[in-house]
């Protein structure tokens, strides 16, 4: 049993700090509480008759401001009669990650208006994975199928490199616009090849829409290099490009790198990738002399100095010392 002397001991050190926090907690909360008498017990009803909110939080520096806001979100986004719709055509394949890079681009495509995506599987049939995955996005979209023979498959998991991925599945597209849309339809539109292992900006689907032919931008982790782009002169005309695979190709682009606008597309039927006799790195310029010429290139993307859009995978290391060979502006950022 604890003597008295003991207990009068304990008692004696608790007391004081008990004291101690009462009276700090009361003067804490006390100004609080005394404002909130004085307003009525309804300090939203002062604000909406003009109180300054700032003046009231700076009573105690315990208290900090909250600025509430409404958010309401709808998806996709109004559609617009005074924007051209951006056809955005993507060809995928079944593989683990294909799931998770379709939701991705879906999510980003979301937030795009008047957007029209045409999403086409290398496969015999249309697949229920993607079958759902679309129509629970709520997009506008149309779901297409064609898969590459096998003697475009060769050599056990590798891959003929004379065909590049995705050739029948963006021409099967092309096909689909020219059979929906008549070659001197007044419909304004933009198309654009987004693979779904890129990443694209939101302002890059912005800059697509004045296009009036072919407008082109840099597209980052590519070829070897920090990015890629079209050079650009003082005029704001293209003149080459700042590449180091195989720069003398007719236009050394990504596929991520360049928009066309629909009329273009319709008006000249025989532009399609070359299926044939077309090496790696030539697909685009395959459709691209189809369509235009270097002088008729519209440069965006504030003259092609900003990084738009990024390829998720690099197939090639990024080269380290490329500033050494003049391909990067220590303005623009990656």
């Amino acid at each position: 049993m604890p003597k008295r002397r003991d207990i009068l001991a304990i008692v004696l050190i608790v007391l004081p700090w008990t004291l101690l926090i009462t009276v700090w907690h009361q003067s804490t909360i006390a100004p609080l509480l005394a404002v909130h008498k004085d307003d009525g017990g309804d300090s939203r009803r002062d604000l909406a008759q003009g109180s300054d909110s700032k003046e009231y939080c700076l009573s105690d520096r315990d208290i900090v401001e909250v600025v509430r806001t409404e958010y309401v979100y709808t998806r996709p986004p109004p559609w617009s009669d005074t924007l051209p719709t951006i056809h955005v055509i993507t060809p995928t394949y079944s593989r683990p990650v294909q799931k998770a890079e379709l939701t991705r681009l879906a999510n980003t495509l979301l937030h795009v208006p008047n957007l029209h995506w045409i999403l086409v599987e290398d496969s015999q049939r249309r697949t229920p994975l993607v079958t759902r995955l679309l129509r629970d996005t709520g997009l506008n979209y149309t779901h297409l199928n064609v898969e590459t023979p096998r003697n475009y498959k060769l050599r056990g998991d590798m891959r003929d490199p004379r065909i590049p991925r995705g050739t029948m599945q963006r021409n099967l597209a092309l096909r689909w616009l020219r059979e929906t849309f008549n070659k001197n339809s007044s419909q304004p539109g933009i198309v654009y090849f987004a693979d779904d292992d890129n990443t694209y900006s939101l302002e890059l689907f912005e800059e697509m829409r004045t296009t009036r032919k072919v407008s082109v931008w840099p597209v980052a982790f590519v070829g070897g290099l920090r990015y890629e782009s079209p050079k650009v002169n003082a005029a704001g005309k293209v003149y080459g490009w700042k590449t180091v695979f195989d720069p003398h190709r007719p236009f050394a682009i990504d596929m991520a790198g360049f928009a066309v606008n629909l009329r273009l597309i319709l008006q000249r039927s025989q532009a399609y990738f070359k299926l044939r006799g077309v090496k790696g790195g030539y697909q685009e310029s395959s459709l691209l002399r189809e369509l235009v010429t270097l002088n008729d290139l519209e440069p965006k993307a504030a003259n092609c100095t900003k990084i738009l859009v990024w390829h998720t995978r690099t197939e090639k290391p990024v080269l380290v010392n490329e500033g050494k060979k003049g391909f990067t502006d220590p303005n623009v950022e990656i």
